[in-house]
């Protein structure tokens, strides 16, 4: 099988010789073991070695640049094709035209603002190979708001959004902004209710099972890191970012200060908090692929970096909701 890893560095354009092929091809193993994978072909086998040995020498990389303030290493993308990996993200592209709501960016006193600590934030869950970061995205903004005005944490139904917004795609992608719309109108289940499945299925919802109604959404200013850091100072707020990468992807703790310069807002996730560390601002976000993922499933992420856009466009898309 060393010839497979071979064949995978040299595709990426390192030489076999400056590798330890037989340490990839251990750690490979490893973690076929970690995730309880199994191939059925020695065929899948080695073409899932190929993608994990061209992860780890991408890792090794991203890990020596002394300018990056955070780790990568392996975990559940390690060996998913580009395509498989997308199915984890879903966000399509921000057509709403929402008004900017006006925060007043000098009343910002706090330092750094935790809503986990506030027990606003449900723990963290795994949309699986669904495209629906967008009602997980847009159900803790929700959760976080009811939590706000009532004092009570409640977990609502993202299979309601993916079943029921017919703005959006279900698994096959949504907008923060919609389900928000689709919320004022059909107000949210609880997840007990209407459990989730990672599929998109047929409309179950029933009004008089709703126990949370968005009253009104709006745009953040973009680029603006006191506008940012007022939202979330306000509630848990929706942000998007481009996660088709592997500086997102194999993110395993730090400050993300890179993400090769993208930008292509495709993954939807929620800033709950925000901090400092070495002079550097970041975000704390909310992710979906499970607590496994990142620092227990959530993410820091660089605010004033990139002209302005954020690790990853971090600062070019948030959306805040308010509920009823």
């Amino acid at each position: 099988m060393l010839s497979t890893v071979c064949t995978a560095l040299g595709a990426a354009g390192i030489s076999c010789s400056t590798v330890d092929t037989q340490g990839v091809e251990n750690r490979f193993m490893d973690h076929v073991a970690n995730f309880s994978l199994s191939y059925g072909t020695q065929e899948e086998y080695a073409f899932r070695m190929e993608i994990f040995a061209a992860k780890d020498a991408e890792y090794n990389k991203i890990n020596a640049n002394p300018d990056n303030t955070f780790v990568v290493g392996h975990n559940m993308f390690s060996t998913m094709t580009e395509f498989e990996a997308k199915k984890m993200m879903g966000r399509l592209p921000n057509k709403s035209q929402l008004e900017e709501e006006s925060f007043d960016e000098t009343a910002v006193q706090a330092a750094q603002v935790d809503w986990r600590k506030k027990g606003a934030v449900n723990p963290v869950q795994n949309q699986g190979q669904c495209g629906s970061c967008w009602a997980f995205s847009s159900s803790a903004a929700m959760e976080g708001a009811h939590f706000i005005k009532t004092g009570k944490l409640v977990k609502l139904a993202e299979s309601q959004l993916v079943d029921c917004d017919t703005s959006c795609n279900g698994c096959n992608g949504g907008l923060e902004a919609y389900a928000f719309q689709y919320a004022q109108s059909n107000p949210m289940e609880l997840e007990t209710s209407y459990p989730y499945v990672a599929k998109t299925g047929s409309c179950k919802a029933k009004k008089s099972k709703g126990v949370v109604r968005a009253t009104s959404h709006a745009s953040v200013k973009h680029k603006s890191v006191s506008a940012l850091k007022a939202a979330i100072s306000a509630g848990p707020t929706c942000v998007a970012v481009d996660a088709a990468n592997q500086y997102f992807q194999g993110y395993t703790g730090g400050i993300l200060n890179n993400c090769g310069g993208r930008n292509s807002l495709d993954h939807a996730i929620t800033a709950v908090g925000y901090g400092s560390e070495n002079g550097v601002d970041y975000a704390i976000v909310r992710n979906s692929w499970t607590s496994s993922w990142g620092e227990e499933g959530y993410i820091r992420m660089a605010l004033d970096i990139q002209s302005g856009e954020g690790a990853c466009g971090l600062m070019l898309d948030p959306t805040t909701v308010k509920t009823a």
